[in-house]
Protein backbone atom coordinates (compact mmCIF):
# COMPACT_ATOMS: atom_id res chain seq x y z
CA UNK A 1 0.00 0.00 0.00
CA UNK A 2 1.22 3.39 -0.77
CA UNK A 3 0.06 6.46 0.58
CA UNK A 4 -1.14 9.26 -1.54
CA UNK A 5 -0.53 13.09 -1.44
CA UNK A 6 -2.48 15.34 0.72
CA UNK A 7 -5.96 16.81 -0.47
CA UNK A 8 -8.38 19.36 1.16
CA UNK A 9 -11.16 17.46 0.27
CA UNK A 10 -12.09 13.44 -0.81
CA UNK A 11 -15.69 12.72 -2.01
CA UNK A 12 -16.86 9.20 -2.06
CA UNK A 13 -19.40 8.61 -4.65
CA UNK A 14 -19.69 10.43 -7.97
CA UNK A 15 -23.76 10.59 -7.79
CA UNK A 16 -25.39 14.21 -8.29
CA UNK A 17 -24.60 15.03 -4.88
CA UNK A 18 -20.92 13.72 -4.81
CA UNK A 19 -19.99 15.95 -8.26
CA UNK A 20 -21.86 18.71 -7.14
CA UNK A 21 -19.77 19.28 -3.83
CA UNK A 22 -16.81 18.46 -5.69
CA UNK A 23 -17.40 21.14 -8.05
CA UNK A 24 -18.18 23.57 -5.51
CA UNK A 25 -15.73 22.95 -3.34
CA UNK A 26 -13.28 22.95 -6.00
CA UNK A 27 -14.65 26.48 -7.42
CA UNK A 28 -12.86 27.90 -4.23
CA UNK A 29 -9.70 26.60 -4.99
CA UNK A 30 -9.45 23.61 -2.79
CA UNK A 31 -7.55 20.47 -3.90
CA UNK A 32 -10.28 17.93 -4.34
CA UNK A 33 -10.00 14.15 -5.29
CA UNK A 34 -13.54 12.04 -6.12
CA UNK A 35 -13.67 8.30 -5.44
CA UNK A 36 -15.79 6.20 -7.43
CA UNK A 37 -16.05 2.45 -7.16
CA UNK A 38 -17.06 1.87 -10.55
CA UNK A 39 -15.37 1.80 -13.75
CA UNK A 40 -17.23 4.74 -14.82
CA UNK A 41 -19.25 7.81 -13.00
CA UNK A 42 -22.72 8.97 -12.28
CA UNK A 43 -24.38 5.30 -13.64
CA UNK A 44 -27.55 6.14 -11.77
CA UNK A 45 -27.89 9.46 -12.63
CA UNK A 46 -27.43 8.58 -16.20
CA UNK A 47 -30.69 6.08 -15.55
CA UNK A 48 -32.81 8.56 -13.33
CA UNK A 49 -36.24 9.45 -14.55
CA UNK A 50 -35.86 6.58 -17.05
CA UNK A 51 -32.88 8.33 -18.50
CA UNK A 52 -34.92 11.40 -19.22
CA UNK A 53 -33.34 13.04 -15.78
CA UNK A 54 -36.15 14.94 -14.03
CA UNK A 55 -34.06 17.14 -12.49
CA UNK A 56 -35.86 19.20 -9.79
CA UNK A 57 -39.75 21.12 -9.70
CA UNK A 58 -40.86 24.60 -9.72
CA UNK A 59 -42.62 24.12 -6.21
CA UNK A 60 -41.75 26.77 -3.49
CA UNK A 61 -39.50 25.41 -1.00
CA UNK A 62 -42.02 24.91 2.19
CA UNK A 63 -44.43 22.97 -0.13
CA UNK A 64 -41.23 20.93 -1.74
CA UNK A 65 -40.11 20.36 2.13
CA UNK A 66 -43.73 19.15 3.34
CA UNK A 67 -43.26 16.66 0.77
CA UNK A 68 -40.47 14.77 2.41
CA UNK A 69 -42.70 14.47 5.71
CA UNK A 70 -41.69 15.49 9.23
CA UNK A 71 -38.41 14.94 8.17
CA UNK A 72 -38.47 17.41 5.31
CA UNK A 73 -37.54 20.65 7.81
CA UNK A 74 -33.86 19.61 8.08
CA UNK A 75 -33.35 20.55 4.46
CA UNK A 76 -34.35 24.33 4.79
CA UNK A 77 -30.45 25.69 4.64
CA UNK A 78 -29.63 23.62 1.91
CA UNK A 79 -32.99 24.52 0.19
CA UNK A 80 -32.20 28.33 1.28
CA UNK A 81 -28.62 28.12 -0.40
CA UNK A 82 -29.68 26.19 -3.95
CA UNK A 83 -33.09 25.82 -4.61
CA UNK A 84 -34.84 24.79 -7.80
CA UNK A 85 -34.28 28.23 -10.14
CA UNK A 86 -30.21 28.28 -8.63
CA UNK A 87 -29.85 24.44 -9.64
CA UNK A 88 -31.37 25.45 -13.32
CA UNK A 89 -29.30 28.85 -13.32
CA UNK A 90 -25.98 26.18 -12.46
CA UNK A 91 -26.39 24.07 -15.55
CA UNK A 92 -27.59 27.16 -17.69
CA UNK A 93 -24.14 28.41 -16.49
CA UNK A 94 -22.48 25.16 -17.73
CA UNK A 95 -24.17 24.93 -20.81
CA UNK A 96 -27.31 22.90 -20.24
CA UNK A 97 -31.01 24.99 -20.52
CA UNK A 98 -33.74 23.32 -18.98
CA UNK A 99 -37.11 24.06 -19.08
CA UNK A 100 -40.62 22.79 -17.64
CA UNK A 101 -43.22 21.45 -20.12
CA UNK A 102 -46.07 20.84 -17.54
CA UNK A 103 -45.42 23.79 -15.72
CA UNK A 104 -44.07 21.56 -12.70
CA UNK A 105 -41.57 18.91 -13.51
CA UNK A 106 -38.13 20.44 -15.11
CA UNK A 107 -35.87 18.35 -17.20
CA UNK A 108 -32.63 19.38 -19.78
CA UNK A 109 -33.65 20.66 -23.24
CA UNK A 110 -32.52 17.24 -24.17
CA UNK A 111 -34.48 15.06 -22.26
CA UNK A 112 -31.53 13.43 -21.47
CA UNK A 113 -29.68 12.27 -18.49
CA UNK A 114 -26.62 12.19 -20.49
CA UNK A 115 -26.36 15.83 -20.76
CA UNK A 116 -26.58 16.13 -17.20
CA UNK A 117 -24.09 13.87 -16.13
CA UNK A 118 -21.47 14.92 -19.35
CA UNK A 119 -21.73 18.70 -18.17
CA UNK A 120 -20.97 17.76 -14.53
CA UNK A 121 -17.98 15.41 -15.97
CA UNK A 122 -16.76 18.49 -17.71
CA UNK A 123 -16.88 20.91 -15.33
CA UNK A 124 -15.62 18.96 -12.82
CA UNK A 125 -12.14 18.57 -15.11
CA UNK A 126 -12.33 22.26 -15.54
CA UNK A 127 -12.08 23.11 -11.92
CA UNK A 128 -9.39 20.41 -11.53
CA UNK A 129 -11.16 17.80 -9.56
CA UNK A 130 -8.70 15.10 -9.67
CA UNK A 131 -11.59 11.65 -10.41
CA UNK A 132 -9.85 8.38 -9.89
CA UNK A 133 -12.42 5.25 -10.71
CA UNK A 134 -12.39 1.57 -9.66
CA UNK A 135 -11.50 2.67 -6.06
CA UNK A 136 -13.80 1.31 -3.48
CA UNK A 137 -13.27 3.13 -0.25
CA UNK A 138 -13.24 0.34 2.56
CA UNK A 139 -12.29 1.96 5.51
CA UNK A 140 -12.38 6.20 6.96
CA UNK A 141 -9.30 7.19 8.96
CA UNK A 142 -9.69 9.24 11.83
CA UNK A 143 -7.56 9.95 14.64
CA UNK A 144 -8.44 12.55 18.23
CA UNK A 145 -12.42 12.55 16.55
CA UNK A 146 -10.74 14.30 13.36
CA UNK A 147 -10.90 13.31 9.93
CA UNK A 148 -7.13 11.94 8.24
CA UNK A 149 -8.60 10.45 4.96
CA UNK A 150 -9.88 7.04 3.52
CA UNK A 151 -8.57 3.93 2.70
CA UNK A 152 -9.58 2.02 -0.20
CA UNK A 153 -8.65 -1.58 -1.78
CA UNK A 154 -5.07 -0.61 -2.69
CA UNK A 155 -4.20 2.84 -1.29
CA UNK A 156 -4.94 5.29 1.30
CA UNK A 157 -5.80 9.06 0.72
CA UNK A 158 -4.90 11.38 2.85
CA UNK A 159 -7.37 14.86 3.97
CA UNK A 160 -8.95 16.51 6.73
CA UNK A 161 -12.52 16.94 4.97
CA UNK A 162 -14.57 13.58 3.90
CA UNK A 163 -18.13 13.87 2.17
CA UNK A 164 -19.90 10.46 2.23
CA UNK A 165 -22.01 10.88 -1.02
CA UNK A 166 -22.21 6.92 -1.87
CA UNK A 167 -26.16 6.75 -2.21
CA UNK A 168 -28.68 4.63 -0.93
CA UNK A 169 -28.89 0.94 -1.99
CA UNK A 170 -31.58 0.49 -4.66
CA UNK A 171 -30.56 -0.58 -8.29
CA UNK A 172 -27.15 -2.23 -6.92
CA UNK A 173 -26.54 -3.45 -10.59
CA UNK A 174 -25.79 0.53 -11.14
CA UNK A 175 -23.67 0.42 -7.78
CA UNK A 176 -26.08 1.60 -5.15
CA UNK A 177 -25.05 -1.40 -2.90
CA UNK A 178 -25.15 0.93 0.62
CA UNK A 179 -21.68 1.72 0.67
CA UNK A 180 -21.98 4.59 3.27
CA UNK A 181 -24.24 2.49 6.24
CA UNK A 182 -20.74 0.95 7.44
CA UNK A 183 -18.75 3.70 6.91
CA UNK A 184 -20.66 5.86 8.86
CA UNK A 185 -21.32 3.38 11.77
CA UNK A 186 -17.85 2.57 11.37
CA UNK A 187 -16.85 5.80 13.44
CA UNK A 188 -19.46 5.99 15.70
CA UNK A 189 -23.29 7.25 13.60
CA UNK A 190 -26.18 5.69 13.67
CA UNK A 191 -27.87 4.44 10.06
CA UNK A 192 -31.68 3.90 10.79
CA UNK A 193 -33.84 1.11 9.56
CA UNK A 194 -33.74 0.83 5.98
CA UNK A 195 -36.78 -0.18 3.26
CA UNK A 196 -36.72 -0.17 -0.62
CA UNK A 197 -39.02 2.98 -2.21
CA UNK A 198 -40.48 3.80 -5.36
CA UNK A 199 -40.90 0.77 -6.62
CA UNK A 200 -43.81 -1.32 -7.83
CA UNK A 201 -45.79 -3.48 -5.13
CA UNK A 202 -47.29 -7.24 -5.41
CA UNK A 203 -50.77 -8.14 -4.16
CA UNK A 204 -52.12 -11.30 -3.08
CA UNK A 205 -55.38 -10.53 -5.79
CA UNK A 206 -55.43 -12.62 -8.78
CA UNK A 207 -57.74 -10.92 -10.87
CA UNK A 208 -54.99 -7.68 -11.36
CA UNK A 209 -53.26 -9.63 -14.31
CA UNK A 210 -56.74 -9.17 -16.41
CA UNK A 211 -56.56 -5.82 -16.02
CA UNK A 212 -53.02 -4.56 -17.56
CA UNK A 213 -53.72 -2.81 -20.65
CA UNK A 214 -55.08 0.74 -19.03
CA UNK A 215 -53.49 3.80 -16.47
CA UNK A 216 -56.68 4.17 -14.75
CA UNK A 217 -56.39 8.10 -13.76
CA UNK A 218 -56.84 9.87 -9.99
CA UNK A 219 -57.01 6.62 -8.05
CA UNK A 220 -56.62 7.84 -4.25
CA UNK A 221 -54.98 5.09 -2.14
CA UNK A 222 -55.36 3.99 1.63
CA UNK A 223 -53.96 1.86 4.06
CA UNK A 224 -56.20 0.11 5.50
CA UNK A 225 -54.67 -0.38 8.76
CA UNK A 226 -55.92 1.15 12.10
CA UNK A 227 -52.84 2.88 13.01
CA UNK A 228 -52.23 3.79 9.60
CA UNK A 229 -55.57 5.26 8.51
CA UNK A 230 -53.61 8.63 7.81
CA UNK A 231 -51.62 7.19 4.40
CA UNK A 232 -52.80 7.78 1.24
CA UNK A 233 -52.27 9.20 -1.73
CA UNK A 234 -53.70 10.52 -5.13
CA UNK A 235 -52.33 9.65 -8.76
CA UNK A 236 -52.39 7.19 -12.03
CA UNK A 237 -52.63 3.75 -11.30
CA UNK A 238 -51.28 0.38 -13.40
CA UNK A 239 -51.86 -3.01 -12.67
CA UNK A 240 -49.97 -5.65 -13.79
CA UNK A 241 -49.38 -9.30 -14.05
CA UNK A 242 -48.48 -9.77 -10.11
CA UNK A 243 -49.82 -6.11 -8.50
CA UNK A 244 -49.59 -2.39 -9.14
CA UNK A 245 -47.67 0.27 -10.38
CA UNK A 246 -47.26 3.48 -11.90
CA UNK A 247 -46.28 7.20 -10.41
CA UNK A 248 -49.45 6.84 -7.53
CA UNK A 249 -47.74 3.53 -6.48
CA UNK A 250 -44.20 4.59 -6.91
CA UNK A 251 -44.90 7.39 -3.99
CA UNK A 252 -46.73 5.16 -1.63
CA UNK A 253 -44.55 2.75 -1.53
CA UNK A 254 -42.29 4.60 0.47
CA UNK A 255 -44.68 4.68 3.09
CA UNK A 256 -45.59 0.85 2.30
CA UNK A 257 -42.31 -1.09 2.80
CA UNK A 258 -42.00 -0.35 6.22
CA UNK A 259 -45.87 -1.40 6.98
CA UNK A 260 -44.70 -4.81 4.90
CA UNK A 261 -41.78 -5.85 7.32
CA UNK A 262 -43.79 -5.30 10.34
CA UNK A 263 -47.32 -6.85 9.18
CA UNK A 264 -46.57 -9.12 5.88
CA UNK A 265 -49.74 -8.08 4.67
CA UNK A 266 -50.91 -4.54 3.83
CA UNK A 267 -54.60 -4.00 3.06
CA UNK A 268 -55.31 -1.05 1.01
CA UNK A 269 -58.37 0.37 -0.31
CA UNK A 270 -58.73 2.05 -3.44
CA UNK A 271 -60.99 4.77 -5.34
CA UNK A 272 -60.95 3.98 -8.93
CA UNK A 273 -63.56 6.43 -9.65
CA UNK A 274 -62.01 9.73 -9.27
CA UNK A 275 -62.87 10.33 -5.97
CA UNK A 276 -66.58 9.70 -6.17
CA UNK A 277 -67.88 8.53 -2.96
CA UNK A 278 -70.85 6.20 -2.69
CA UNK A 279 -73.70 8.04 -2.65
CA UNK A 280 -71.95 10.59 -5.80
CA UNK A 281 -71.84 7.19 -7.58
CA UNK A 282 -75.34 6.01 -6.96
CA UNK A 283 -76.53 9.56 -8.35
CA UNK A 284 -73.80 9.45 -11.57
CA UNK A 285 -75.40 5.93 -12.13
CA UNK A 286 -78.88 6.35 -12.03
CA UNK A 287 -78.42 9.90 -14.55
CA UNK A 288 -76.26 7.30 -17.12
CA UNK A 289 -79.52 4.81 -16.79
CA UNK A 290 -81.80 7.90 -17.42
CA UNK A 291 -80.28 8.69 -20.41
CA UNK A 292 -80.07 5.28 -21.69
CA UNK A 293 -81.88 2.89 -20.12
CA UNK A 294 -81.29 -0.10 -22.43
CA UNK A 295 -77.81 -0.68 -21.69
CA UNK A 296 -76.04 -3.10 -19.58
CA UNK A 297 -74.53 -2.99 -16.21
CA UNK A 298 -71.61 -3.03 -18.19
CA UNK A 299 -71.88 -0.86 -20.53
CA UNK A 300 -72.74 1.66 -17.69
CA UNK A 301 -69.36 1.10 -15.99
CA UNK A 302 -67.52 1.57 -18.98
CA UNK A 303 -68.76 5.26 -19.21
CA UNK A 304 -66.62 5.21 -15.70
CA UNK A 305 -63.67 2.39 -16.04
CA UNK A 306 -62.15 0.47 -18.81
CA UNK A 307 -64.00 -2.34 -19.71
CA UNK A 308 -61.32 -5.34 -18.24
CA UNK A 309 -61.87 -3.71 -14.58
CA UNK A 310 -65.53 -2.99 -14.83
CA UNK A 311 -65.90 -7.02 -15.91
CA UNK A 312 -63.37 -7.91 -12.33
CA UNK A 313 -65.35 -5.84 -10.02
CA UNK A 314 -69.21 -6.99 -11.49
CA UNK A 315 -67.30 -10.59 -10.72
CA UNK A 316 -66.27 -9.64 -7.21
CA UNK A 317 -69.54 -8.35 -6.40
CA UNK A 318 -71.46 -11.49 -7.85
CA UNK A 319 -73.30 -9.05 -11.00
CA UNK A 320 -74.09 -10.44 -14.03
CA UNK A 321 -72.42 -7.28 -16.01
CA UNK A 322 -74.85 -8.32 -18.97
CA UNK A 323 -78.21 -8.01 -17.02
CA UNK A 324 -79.10 -3.85 -17.00
CA UNK A 325 -78.28 -2.33 -13.30
CA UNK A 326 -81.77 -1.93 -12.18
CA UNK A 327 -82.22 -5.39 -12.87
CA UNK A 328 -79.62 -6.27 -10.53
CA UNK A 329 -80.56 -7.78 -6.75
CA UNK A 330 -80.24 -4.52 -4.62
CA UNK A 331 -77.58 -5.95 -2.52
CA UNK A 332 -75.42 -6.92 -5.59
CA UNK A 333 -75.84 -3.57 -6.69
CA UNK A 334 -74.83 -2.15 -3.39
CA UNK A 335 -72.25 -4.34 -3.15
CA UNK A 336 -70.64 -3.34 -6.55
CA UNK A 337 -71.51 0.63 -6.00
CA UNK A 338 -69.20 -0.06 -2.65
CA UNK A 339 -66.48 -1.71 -4.94
CA UNK A 340 -66.78 0.84 -7.34
CA UNK A 341 -66.14 3.46 -4.13
CA UNK A 342 -63.47 1.61 -2.42
CA UNK A 343 -61.70 -1.37 -4.14
CA UNK A 344 -59.56 -3.78 -1.57
CA UNK A 345 -56.35 -4.94 -2.41
CA UNK A 346 -53.70 -6.54 -0.02
CA UNK A 347 -49.98 -5.74 -0.68
CA UNK A 348 -48.13 -8.73 0.41
CA UNK A 349 -44.38 -7.91 -1.48
CA UNK A 350 -42.20 -6.72 -3.52
CA UNK A 351 -38.85 -7.10 -5.33
CA UNK A 352 -36.34 -5.24 -3.13
CA UNK A 353 -33.59 -3.25 -3.66
CA UNK A 354 -33.05 -4.30 -7.02
CA UNK A 355 -35.80 -2.67 -7.98
CA UNK A 356 -36.20 0.04 -5.54
CA UNK A 357 -35.50 3.57 -6.99
CA UNK A 358 -34.36 5.19 -3.57
CA UNK A 359 -33.81 3.91 -0.05
CA UNK A 360 -35.87 5.05 2.88
CA UNK A 361 -33.86 5.64 5.48
CA UNK A 362 -30.02 6.34 6.17
CA UNK A 363 -27.61 8.12 8.29
CA UNK A 364 -29.79 9.63 11.12
CA UNK A 365 -30.35 13.34 10.73
CA UNK A 366 -30.21 14.38 14.43
CA UNK A 367 -26.38 13.07 14.03
CA UNK A 368 -25.71 15.93 11.05
CA UNK A 369 -25.44 19.63 11.07
CA UNK A 370 -28.37 20.94 8.57
CA UNK A 371 -26.13 24.03 7.79
CA UNK A 372 -23.22 22.82 6.81
CA UNK A 373 -24.12 18.98 6.23
CA UNK A 374 -21.11 18.17 8.55
CA UNK A 375 -21.15 15.43 11.04
CA UNK A 376 -21.71 16.19 14.56
CA UNK A 377 -19.70 12.79 15.79
CA UNK A 378 -16.24 13.17 13.85
CA UNK A 379 -14.68 16.82 12.54
CA UNK A 380 -14.25 17.11 8.89
CA UNK A 381 -16.87 14.50 7.84
CA UNK A 382 -19.55 15.54 5.85
CA UNK A 383 -22.46 13.81 4.39
CA UNK A 384 -25.07 14.70 1.48
CA UNK A 385 -27.50 13.19 -1.06
CA UNK A 386 -29.29 9.61 -0.73
CA UNK A 387 -27.04 8.19 1.88
CA UNK A 388 -28.81 10.42 4.26
CA UNK A 389 -32.14 9.65 6.28
CA UNK A 390 -34.21 11.60 3.93
CA UNK A 391 -36.50 10.46 0.39
CA UNK A 392 -39.03 12.35 -1.56
CA UNK A 393 -41.73 11.09 -3.81
CA UNK A 394 -41.58 11.35 -7.82
CA UNK A 395 -41.21 14.53 -9.56
CA UNK A 396 -37.34 15.57 -9.02
CA UNK A 397 -37.15 15.44 -5.44
CA UNK A 398 -34.81 13.66 -4.43
CA UNK A 399 -32.28 15.06 -7.28
CA UNK A 400 -32.94 18.55 -6.09
CA UNK A 401 -32.01 17.38 -2.37
CA UNK A 402 -29.01 16.09 -3.41
CA UNK A 403 -27.80 18.58 -5.72
CA UNK A 404 -28.68 20.78 -2.94
CA UNK A 405 -27.25 18.74 -0.30
CA UNK A 406 -23.86 18.29 -1.99
CA UNK A 407 -23.86 22.45 -2.78
CA UNK A 408 -23.86 23.26 1.04
CA UNK A 409 -21.64 20.17 1.89
CA UNK A 410 -18.77 21.66 -0.59
CA UNK A 411 -19.47 25.20 -0.20
CA UNK A 412 -19.11 24.10 3.72
CA UNK A 413 -15.53 23.02 2.99
CA UNK A 414 -14.78 25.57 0.27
Amino acid sequence: MHTQEQYDLIVIGSGAAGMMSAIIAARANKKVLLLEKLSKLGAKLKATGGGRCNLTNTLSNEDFMARFGREGRFMTPALEAFDHKKLRAFFADIGVESHAPDGYRVFPITHNAGTILTALEEEMIRVGVEIRCKQRVEELLFKNECMQGVKTQDSSYLSANVIVATGGMGYPVLGAEGDGYPLAQSVGHKVTELFPAMMPLKVKETWVQHCRADTIAKVELRVDLKKAKKLRATGDLIFTKSGIRGPVVLDFAREVTPLIAKYKEVPLLLNLTKGKNEDELFKYLKKQIDINSHQSTLELLKTLLPEALSIELCKLAGADYTLGFNKLKGQVKADLIKLLAWTPLTVIGHDGFKMAMITRGGVSLKEIHPDTMGSKVLKGLYFCGEVMNLDGPCGGYNLQWSFASGYLAGKSIG
